[in-house]
């Protein structure tokens, strides 16, 4: 079962959230250590103004994916797919699919395009993309840096108002 997260979901969103810092460090743009800092209601917070996803098998939150819409008087017709992680348990269960075909949806009823950054190197991630439609229009060189490692970013794109471009 697939369901946007509420206020109320706050200690299972901060959960996934900080195993999904500390697993793929890489991956986010945020880290374990700023946000384990957080209180609750900071994650709470955060579902209020974010769209939140999460993915749920017998009633266990095994996935997240955030939809935000962007808010500059000339972008209200993009939004962003973001903080995407799926549990390693449910990584063959179709669960990050399901997330990302539920954000696309979601995505279709409020705005035009779509778009998200990826890590290059992360290969499931890409296939998984590139499967649900998305396409790639550049790459952001040095995007991340960890522990004094580079990390470059793929950036994607899907319109899903169907114009193509």
């Amino acid at each position: 079962m697939i369901r946007l997260l509420t206020p109320t979901d706050a200690a299972r969103y901060r959960a996934i959230r900080l195993e999904a810092l500390a697993a793929h460090p890489e991956a986010f743009a945020s880290t374990f250590a700023r946000e384990q800092e957080k209180p609750l209601a900071w994650f709470a917070e955060r579902l209020t103004n974010s769209d939140v996803f999460g993915a749920f098998i017998d009633d266990e939150i095994v996935g997240v994916a955030g939809f935000r819409r962007q808010d500059g008087p000339q972008t209200l017709h993009k939004a962003d797919l973001w903080g995407m992680y799926v549990r390693q348990s449910a990584g063959r269960a179709g669960v990050g699919r399901r997330l990302v075909d539920t954000v696309i949806a979601h995505a279709a009823r409020h705005v035009e395009k779509l778009q998200l950054s990826v890590m290059s190197k992360n290969e499931a991630a890409l296939r998984l993309y590139k499967a649900a439609g998305f396409v790639e229009y550049g790459r952001e060189v040095k995007a991340l840096k960890q522990n004094g490692r580079y990390f470059d970013e793929v950036l994607m794109e899907l319109f899903v108002d169907g114009s193509g471009k």
